[in-house]
């Protein structure tokens, strides 16, 4: 009932002991608390939440608009309603280095089990469009830095995102995730890789967990989870790739409301009141609440 009752340092240190045995976990990327729900339901290994998907539940673009405290925040409310860890965008700090590190320390205390740090200039823009531009290395590592020393629980992940592949290819990308990973990153998050040789290229040439971004409509072909596994990949995310099914969704219900003035046919596409229900776990409340209701003091 309520929230998860695995506390968020109990999440971090199993999320470090399973991403230290090199199986690959998998985090779709939950977009409300109630989808970060339904990924631990199906069985999943963690959540994530995208810096994308929060931009875009608010109306704007992925441009770095949000703020800390809406990042945060939205994290936070996600974060609690599941025992699986989470992981959160943290584009590239919300400023200078002082930023990143309370960035850091505010994502602690949100319940997160990590997040990436990006060397993307600010206003940033989404990892797979054209026309991005990266800040210098000197820059990118002052970021890394800031972020391990400013965490307070070992077992927080910082990860540490390169988009410079887009801008200078493959062997600069490379270069800069090694030099990130000296400054403190426990993993890396290689953008917008182009093909299986890519990844297998860096986590070949790293010592860290690598993760592989298969958002839609990108730069990165869509592999399977077996096809990242062989390339030596040890965390792939599915970020917007929810949000889009149900928005999809969404639109066409709409379209059916407007043409036929009823949902009927549309039943069997919904979620059920009885699985809803299931899922918030409906019936705890209630026995929770008949419980206070009946509870009585007995006087000595």
């Amino acid at each position: 009932m309520l929230y998860s009752h695995v506390t968020p340092a109990e999440k971090r240190r199993l999320f470090r002991e399973r991403l230290a045995s090199g199986e690959l976990l998998q985090f779709p990327g939950a977009f409300n608390p109630l989808s970060a729900r339904l990924i631990e339901q199906k069985g999943f290994d963690g959540v994530y939440i995208s810096g994308a998907v929060l931009s875009a539940d608010l109306g704007v673009p992925d441009i770095g608009l949000t703020t800390l405290t809406e990042v945060a925040g939205r994290a936070k409310q996600i974060a609690r309603m599941t025992d699986i860890p989470a992981i959160v965008d943290a584009d590239t700090g919300f400023g200078e280095p002082l930023n990143v590190a309370r960035t850091i320390q505010e994502l602690e205390d949100a319940g997160l089990a990590g997040t990436h740090i990006e060397d993307q200039i600010n206003p940033k823009r989404c990892g797979h469009l054209d026309g991005k531009s990266v800040v210098d290395e000197r820059t990118a590592i002052r970021r890394i830095r800031a972020a391990a020393d400013a965490r307070r629980d070992p077992n927080f992940l910082i990860m540490a995102r390169t988009d410079i592949r887009a801008v200078e290819g493959l062997d600069s990308a490379i270069d800069r995730a090694k030099a990130l990973v000296d400054a403190g990153a426990d993993a890396v998050f290689p953008e917008a890789m182009r093909t299986l040789a890519e990844f297998e290229a860096m986590a070949d040439a790293l010592d860290v967990p690598i993760l592989a971004n298969m958002t839609e409509f990108g730069k990165s072909d869509l592999f399977s989870v077996d096809q990242l596994r062989d390339a030596g990949v040890n965390m792939v995310i599915w970020p917007v790739s929810l949000l889009r099914i149900a928005m999809g969704a969404a639109g066409r219900a709409l379209d059916t409301l407007s043409e036929e003035g009823h949902l009927t046919s549309k039943l069997g596409e919904m979620q059920h009141r009885a699985d809803l229900y299931d899922l918030i776990d409906y019936e705890s409340y209630t026995r929770f609440d008949s419980g206070v209701a009946g509870f009585t003091v007995t006087k000595e």
